[in-house]
């Protein structure tokens, strides 16, 4: 009678735990709890929000990621606080980690390694959000995209040369250069930003880079995108074989001619086309 009793206590709960993970959503985490009291920081950026909020937030961050919300100039305001959360925690740390993990292993499955690359193999690297981080100007400035990126200030910090290396990009970056790829630094910042980037650069970690190519006064007629199509086609005119594209934003990627392959590091605090 015990016996059959524990057998059918066992097989009960087994069947709730299968039930359980089958269900498991993280959104759904959130759920029966009591809605939280909105606060306001003296910036007028809200700090705490109620889960199903939570849940909007999360949900507009990853379609941002994904592509399929574009053209944004601001984050929602209702959604700045979760942004900046996110783009300040260890979760975003991690999510670099593993897009470097996967870096590293796509690396492996390449036919260019030091003793047989023959010096056309290249990889080309976006700077911010990419080699550098810009979250330093975000929390001091205070938006995290709640407003639209004032151009002129932001130029002024990234002339400072201060920015700090993004978590795990500095290994990444190295462990590509000694398997003999050549690395172009591919980023939309202005020409006379070259000297204070080239330093800022070295600072954090990264050196030995092919070439650095900014915007000069023509570049910055055309769209981003079309900025850095255009430096693929010339690489690619020049024998290059692009293997790997990485960026922060979808421009580093679209147009023509497509690398083999891309990566993608989060960020949902701006969007450039």
């Amino acid at each position: 009678m015990a016996r059959s009793l524990v057998l059918s206590l066992s097989l009960a709960f087994l069947f709730i735990g299968m039930v359980s993970a089958r269900d498991w959503n993280i959104l759904n985490q959130f759920k029966g709890l009591k809605p939280t009291k909105t606060t306001t920081s003296q910036k007028g950026v809200a700090t705490l929000k109620d889960p199903n909020l939570t849940g909007y937030c999360e949900s507009w961050r990853i379609n941002v990621e994904l592509h399929n919300i574009r053209d944004f100039t601001v984050v929602p305001q209702e959604c700045v606080w979760f942004v900046q959360k996110y783009m300040t925690s260890s979760q975003y740390e991690d999510d670099v980690e593993r897009a470097v993990d996967e870096a590293i292993l796509y690396l492996g499955k390449t036919c260019c390694e030091k003793k047989k690359c023959d010096g056309m193999d290249a990889w080309i690297f976006d700077i911010d959000d990419t080699l550098l981080s810009t979250i330093p100007y975000h929390k001091s400035n205070g938006c995290f995209g709640g407003e639209q990126l004032n151009t002129t200030k932001f130029e002024e910090w990234q002339s400072w040369g201060k920015a700090p290396a993004v978590p795990n990009m500095v290994k990444l970056f190295h462990e590509i250069r000694e398997r003999g790829f050549k690395i172009f630094l591919v980023s939309s910042r202005k020409e006379y930003l070259r000297s204070a980037t080239v330093e800022n650069l070295i600072e954090a970690g990264y050196h030995g880079w092919s070439n650095l190519l900014l915007r000069g006064e023509k570049d910055e007629k055309k769209s981003v995108t079309q900025y850095k199509a255009d430096v693929r086609a010339w690489l690619t005119s020049l024998g290059y074989k692009v293997w790997g594209v990485m960026g922060a934003q979808w421009n580093s990627f679209a147009g023509c001619p497509v690398p083999k392959r891309t990566f993608k590091l989060p960020n949902s605090i701006y969007y450039v086309a």
